[in-house]
């Protein structure tokens, strides 16, 4: 698997798929936050789930996040978010991991799945379509690779731009969640071996999701 930072257009590695509205608000509020932390935003949903909802996906670097770890988020995060008020009302926050089917929000997205099934729309037409469905196969330079079926000639691997992706998400199969699982217990070990530091023990209790 080729090291992100190495790709062409993944130097880089910001979100290129973004929140409006009020969610912006929220992802400028939060992404230092998490930045402070060691963690990456995904992504920011509001929703009428319990009333009024602010779901705050997160992750490591390494793409995994642990129950600690979105609690850990969401004791340093609801402070600020407080004294920013972006949201009229009372609202629920929840930090969850991005999840098995996860949005692909950042070029390295792209090269860390390489192998699974991906559904990406774009913005306009490309070759008389914006929706593709198939195989990730990476980046080349500043275009996502994706092996789809073809009509006429079969499965064969077409780029797309990345600029004109407007939604990215992994397929959930089997592949997916093996390989989801391999990674989450390699995260919980990580977590525990941590938490053996004092220096990582955490008071207090936040309602989270992993």
């Amino acid at each position: 698997m080729e090291d992100p930072d190495t790709v062409s257009g993944a130097a880089n590695d910001a979100r290129f798929i973004g929140e409006t509205g009020v969610a912006a608000q929220i992802a400028a509020i939060a992404e230092p936050v998490l930045d402070e932390l060691g963690f990456r935003l995904v992504r920011v949903v509001l929703s009428g789930r319990n009333g009024s909802t602010v779901q705050i996906m997160a992750e490591r670097p390494d793409g995994m996040l642990t129950v600690e770890e979105c609690a850990e988020i969401s004791r340093r995060l609801s402070p600020v978010l407080d004294a920013h008020d972006p949201i009229e009302g009372q609202y629920h926050l929840e930090v969850s991991s991005p999840g098995i089917d996860r949005p692909l929000v950042r070029p390295s997205d792209f090269v860390a799945w390489a192998g699974h099934e991906a559904r990406i729309e774009l913005k306009e037409l490309l070759a008389g379509r914006k929706r593709f469905r198939g195989t990730l196969a990476g980046l080349e330079g500043e275009e996502v690779c994706i092996e789809v079926e073809a009509e006429e000639d079969g499965r064969q691997v077409v780029g797309l731009p990345i600029r004109l992706i407007a939604e990215a998400r992994l397929m959930l199969t089997d592949a997916l969640i093996r390989e989801t699982l391999r990674r989450t217990k390699e995260a919980a070990k990580s977590s525990a071996s941590n938490r053996a530091s004092p220096a990582n023990v955490h008071d207090g209790s936040d309602e989270v999701e992993a």
